[in-house]
């Protein structure tokens, strides 16, 4: 009975696959208990578009009609499926520029939310984990140009949004290694990630163990080892993600991420639960993650 706080289906997202309900009825058919739907925030500012959303024609108008579009659908759906599974709505964010929070905050006001999950996808106003070389297009722009110094800025961007938006769910924290995963942190860089850390379970945030990455080929989840060790060792709360793109992908290396878990030897896991009579958010625990019924879907997948 595993869970996922993040999700994106291809119905309102153009770099993902599959419709908003397909992704719910998998999560059904494995078994979860629990499943956010993440869409991300739009984006105001047409130079923020992505290649794909340029080549389909879209522009910050409709992308902005297809985020609302999908909490409405969403919102549906956590209602026809309230007996089948937990299913809380929420969207993912940004920081590009220095208007992102405050326009961030706006729209959650007027539309919303059970949840958000707290992601940077952009330093110095450019995609880093859309593809290689917009990546090395914000590494020519950073002081010394190195990922390091890249790093910083990017925690710097996450910073902003922890103390800002206070999301409850702390999407991929360290996805800006995705491109240059052998780099090493310098003492600077983990002063930054340190004081995110320390940021982050002030207010009561949780981190997202996050699957993706090894469909990216890396050799851990988001966050990488060093990092989560660190995460561990300060008691924060900890939960999973398989950020996916597709109904296919839902719990997708969930068997890597059960073995990750064990020899992290991280044991209890949090999670969010709706509930329709007062739309309340209630935090939860599955206090043995590790137990093996938990993830019986797995046994199907192989």
């Amino acid at each position: 009975m595993p869970i996922t706080l993040h999700t994106h289906s291809g119905q309102f997202c153009c770099h993902a696959t599959g419709k908003l309900e397909d992704v719910v009825l998998a999560a059904i058919e494995k078994g979860f208990i629990c499943i956010g739907l993440s869409e991300h925030i739009f984006r105001t500012r047409t130079q923020d578009l992505y290649p794909e959303e340029i080549e389909m024609n879209v522009d910050c108008k409709k992308l902005k009609e297809t985020w609302i579009e999908f909490v409405k659908e969403a919102r549906r759906l956590q209602k026809k499926y309230s007996n089948k599974i937990n299913i809380l709505v929420g969207t993912e964010t940004e920081n590009i520029h220095k208007e992102t929070i405050q326009e961030i905050k706006d729209i959650v006001k007027e539309y919303p939310l059970d949840y958000m999950v707290g992601s940077v996808h952009h330093v110095y106003e450019t995609p880093t984990d859309f593809d290689k070389e917009m990546f090395n297009d914000a590494l020519a722009k950073s002081p010394e140009k190195t990922p390091d110094s890249l790093y910083q800025s990017y925690f710097d961007l996450q910073y902003d949004i922890i103390t800002q938006l206070q999301p409850k769910i702390i999407g991929h924290f360290d996805v800006i290694r995705m491109y240059t995963p052998e780099a090493k942190l310098s003492d600077k860089t983990w002063e930054k990630i340190k004081r995110n850390v320390d940021a982050i379970n002030a207010y009561g945030g949780i981190f997202e163990i996050n699957s993706r990455a090894w469909k990216k080929g890396l050799e851990f989840a988001y966050p990488f080892k060093d990092i989560l060790q660190y995460i561990i060792s300060k008691d924060s709360k900890i939960t999973l993600g398989d950020d996916s793109h597709d109904p296919a992908q839902v719990g997708l290396h969930y068997d890597k991420l059960y073995n990750y878990l064990k020899e992290m030897n991280i044991k209890k896991v949090y999670y969010l639960e709706y509930n329709p009579e007062n739309s309340e958010i209630i935090e939860k625990t599955i206090d043995n993650i590790q137990d093996k019924s938990f993830w019986k879907f797995l046994e199907k997948s192989n």
